[in-house]
């Protein structure tokens, strides 16, 4: 008999998960305002706007981390985050033509997902759009292909961009949906058949940078890599930022059984053109990087960063910015005659076109890539059944803290609850009333080193790109004891089960 010592390799599609998710339950405001597209002037639609307290027509990253007063604040639970976050609001249509301010529950989360290699914090003054306005097309398949087979080339960025866009269906009482499982609303039908608890919005943003701050679009100096979330990223575009992913759920269970339809507030009853904007409004660059580099628990939660000083949600509500002088006393909840204000409904599947801004004179015109293909997306009919995350998701149920894998360690589809929080769904469960309170996103935990083997032991790692795979290779040296006769060695197979956390009937 004798000791040999046999090196081992454990290839783990994937990483280790490190995110966390910034709650926002408070907005900072309802208006007419977008500084990045609308600098100086009244924008054509509303925006709920959530973040820096001194949010305006013409801000910048100045404006939200060196202000005084009461407006050196932010309605974020992190107080080193005044970072501005903003999205298009959602109405209810009634068969009538009046509209009304869609019920915004629990504000919305932002999520600091840390996928790529070699994360770069965002710099001081960095800022970025996702999604494109006037889109009414989805021109995909429903749902999307698997990601096996999206091209590895991440050059056809409109492709990503209708991809990066989610309107989750909620029912608390059935399995969830994946994140940005579908790309544009479902039918009335199918809403109040199914999504008793309300719809999330998703939206993804880029994370491949060319190194700039900015752009004249304030997109194109950012790029989605090959998978949404994750993959390659393009040429030119070899600086890796956080995965920045908004989710804001609205209480559309309030119309079952009504006439009348869902309208994003610039006119989009599709839900293809659904966008956001970011502003980067951290302490410092600096600071930021740090939390990349030392809040890598895969918990998600903020409470688990050193760095971070949180505040109370009673304290964040406080957090609101003044309204300008020209859009005092413009009521953006409504009921309304109509979108506020005069803003036309476009149903599509052209792409939209610019009308009279009321307020102020002209009409804008955006460049937009054709979409006037027809369209294969097939709304889903009165059916519900969840899909299955390991094919067909890039970010799952909440958004779902593992990397893809298309290879034999995929994903299992099938949860494992693992925290004593779990409820599983009963016969009593009654659908959320108009006053529910929503629970917390599903986070799916992803295997780490530790899970892997002993961290005294790997004596390599690797990254390398197979197809659309990024796989991360560790060599784990392990100690072994064989006999005269030989025997082949025992393999060692690992298996990435996804950890679903349930928490009925709490806040987001």
């Amino acid at each position: 008999m004798r000791n040999s010592r046999v090196a081992t390799a454990l290839a783990l599609v994937g990483s280790a998960s490190a995110f966390w998710r910034m709650p926002c339950r408070s907005r900072t405001g309802l208006a007419r305002m977008d500084p990045l597209m609308d600098p100086g002037e009244i924008s054509d639609h509303v925006h709920s706007i959530f973040g820096g307290g001194n949010f305006g027509m013409t801000t910048t990253y100045e404006d939200l981390t060196q202000t005084g007063g009461d407006l050196n604040c932010t309605s974020c639970g992190v107080i080193e985050d005044q970072s501005a976050y903003w999205t298009p609001m959602l109405y209810w249509q009634s068969d009538d033509g009046k509209t009304e301010a869609v019920q915004q529950v629990g504000g919305m989360l932002a999520y600091y997902l840390l996928y790529l290699d070699d994360l770069k914090a965002f710099p001081e003054g960095f800022q970025m759009i996702a999604g494109s306005k006037n889109v009414r097309n989805f021109t995909g398949s429903f749902p999307d292909a698997e990601l096996s087979s999206w091209p590895t080339d991440p050059t056809d960025q409109f492709f990503l961009q209708q991809r990066a866009i989610g309107f989750n269906c909620l029912n608390y009482n059935k399995a969830p949906e994946p994140s940005l499982y579908r790309h544009q609303f479902p039918d009335r039908d199918y809403l109040d058949a199914n999504c008793l608890s309300g719809l999330r919005l998703e939206l993804a943003f880029p994370s491949c940078s060319n190194g700039e701050k900015d752009s004249h679009d304030h997109k194109s100096h950012m790029a989605y890599p090959s998978l949404v979330k994750e993959g390659n990223c393009p040429e030119g575009y070899d600086t890796h930022h956080p995965f920045i992913f908004y989710e804001s759920i609205f209480a559309t269970n309030e119309y079952i059984g009504k006439g009348g339809r869902f309208v994003l507030s610039y006119g989009d009853p599709v839900g293809t053109g659904y966008h956001g904007d970011f502003i980067m409004g951290w302490k410092s660059a600096d600071y930021l990087q740090s939390a990349i580099d030392d809040c890598t628990n895969d918990s998600g939660n903020v409470q688990d960063c050193p760095h971070f000083t949180l505040q109370d949600d009673s304290d964040a509500a406080k957090c609101t910015f003044p309204v300008p002088h020209a859009l005092k006393g413009e009521d953006c909840e409504g009921p309304l005659d109509g979108l506020p204000v005069d803003v036309p409904v476009q149903d599509g599947p052209q792409p939209a076109t610019a009308f009279p801004i009321a307020g102020r004179g002209g009409a804008q015109t955006t460049g937009l890539p054709s979409t006037t293909a027809e369209t294969s997306f097939a709304l889903p009919t009165l059916t519900y059944s969840a899909a299955d995350p390991s094919f067909t998701s890039t970010a799952q149920g909440g958004i779902i803290v593992a990397m893809y894998s298309s290879g034999a360690n995929r994903l299992h589809a099938e949860a494992e609850p693992t925290s004593s929080s779990y409820e599983a769904p009963t016969s009593s469960y009654e659908a959320p009333s108009s006053t529910y309170v929503a629970p917390a996103s599903l986070i799916t935990e992803s295997p780490s080193i530790a899970d892997a083997a002993p961290a005294d032991d790997i004596i390599s790692t690797t990254t390398y790109t197979q197809g659309n795979e990024v796989v991360e290779l560790y060599i784990q040296e392990v100690e072994v004891t064989v006999t005269a006769t030989a025997t082949a060695p025992s393999k060692h197979r690992r298996h990435l089960h996804q950890h679903v956390h349930h928490q009925r009937g709490a806040r987001r």
